[in-house]
């Protein structure tokens, strides 16, 4: 079966997790991603534990389906190839902070030189522009800045920090993910590439969609745990079972709320659905109380014929027993002829004629160094002699 996007070639040289993670979603779904690392370390996220093989099992998750090939991109001969492999290249992903390229003779002013259908996707914290486009960042910093870490957590506690990295992969991998897309889309009309500026804070900043379009029309100003969706009511709440476990109740419309109420035998509480906030505090005691009660499967069991919106909170262990996820194929196992069974996420977006599959591991460092230079008319001996000068390193050069 044919893949959506197997046409396409990508030239990937970001690190870590958005850049990554962006590409994988276009290597999953057919593109060719040659994954482009440096001649030292290579990329960071490769060290990290546990590993399957030599590369961490991160690493494997949001790089598998690509190629890699190490390059001095400090080194002339090193940019000559990258510029060569730019001349047959659809994309180029980077993730450097703004400016990098540029210093490196490398920036998209050049490449659209070699190749004007090229679509030059670059991901960073900030932006190419303004006072913070050259500061240095995390997830934790761009949600902070985006004003949503203020408002994770309960009422008189700290912000909490998230477990998923909602600046990364929402505001980053995926807004670029979508540009590049549009971008190719565009192409096909103007035939021209173009640039795209990802800014993982301005990425986020367009997520926040429930809480910043009230305040900018009224001036609504929540406080923490306080909002209807983040833990100031008791139809919207997580409540513990008597194992320990957890149930989370989102029962925002007054039919769901019925159900729940009187599966819990406390119908004098569905007319209280709006109750002002001390009293929705006495509600989620009263709900604890009866809660506490029951495990968690015998509250799933009682809830499962009733639209409640009513669900277990899963742990890690509890995912791939889910029936839902299973039906849907979320686990895939990868055959690896090193590594044996590795079990991975699988591509989410579900293509009735051209699905995504995992089809290779990440790669190894450099494994590909030596096939992307020979296709791209570099003899034997030429190869050696970057080797030696170590402009590039393949796989049987391991810098760990």
């Amino acid at each position: 079966m044919s893949l959506a996007l197997e046409s396409l070639r990508i030239l990937d040289l970001t690190r870590l997790l958005p850049g990554p993670f962006s590409t994988m979603i276009l290597a999953d779904y057919g593109a060719e991603v040659i994954k482009i690392e440096d001649t030292g370390t290579g990329d960071y996220v490769r060290k990290m534990k546990p590993k399957i093989g030599e590369s961490s099992a991160l690493f494997h998750s949001v790089n598998r389906n690509k190629k890699s090939i190490c390059l001095d991109l400090k080194a002339e001969k090193g940019k000559e190839i990258l510029l060569k492999l730019v001349e047959n290249a659809d994309v180029l992903v980077e993730s450097f902070r703004p400016g990098v390229m540029n210093r490196l003779g490398i920036g998209y002013d050049v490449l659209k030189k070699v190749n004007q259908r090229l679509i030059y996707c670059a991901i960073t914290g900030y932006g190419q522009t303004g006072p913070y486009s050259k500061k240095p960042g995390h997830d934790l910093n761009y949600i902070s800045y985006a004003g949503i870490l203020e408002y994770l957590g309960v009422s008189d506690r700290k912000p909490i920090v998230p477990p998923v990295q909602f600046a990364d992969l929402g505001g980053g991998a995926l807004m670029g993910t979508i540009g590049i897309l549009m971008a190719l889309f565009e192409r096909e009309h103007s035939g021209k590439g173009q640039f795209i500026d990802v800014s993982m804070m301005d990425g986020t900043l367009a997520l926040f969609q429930v809480f910043l379009p009230a305040f900018l029309a009224a001036k609504e100003q929540p406080k923490r745990g306080e909002h209807f969706l983040s833990g100031g009511r008791a139809n919207y709440e997580v409540y513990q079972t008597k194992d320990g476990l957890y149930l989370s109740v989102g029962s925002t419309e007054l039919k769901f709320w019925k159900g729940f109420c009187k599966t819990i035998g406390r119908e004098d509480l569905i007319q209280k659905i709006h109750a002002p906030s001390k009293e929705q505090d006495y509600m989620k005691e009263e709900i604890q109380s009866i809660i506490i009660k029951k495990s968690r499967q015998e509250w799933l069991e009682l809830f499962d014929s009733v639209e409640t919106c009513v669900s277990p909170v899963n742990r890690l262990e509890d995912l791939e027993k889910d029936p839902q996820f299973i039906e849907r194929k979320m686990f895939q196992t990868y055959q690896d002829p090193e590594n044996g069974e590795v079990k991975l996420i699988a591509p989410p977006i579900k293509l009735s004629e051209t699905p995504g599959k995992i089809r290779n591991l990440a790669p190894n460092v450099g494994e590909h160094t030596n096939e992307i230079l020979t296709e791209i008319g570099f003899s034997n001996q030429q190869i050696e002699v970057l080797l030696y000068e170590e402009i590039i390193k393949n796989s049987a050069e391991k810098p760990y």
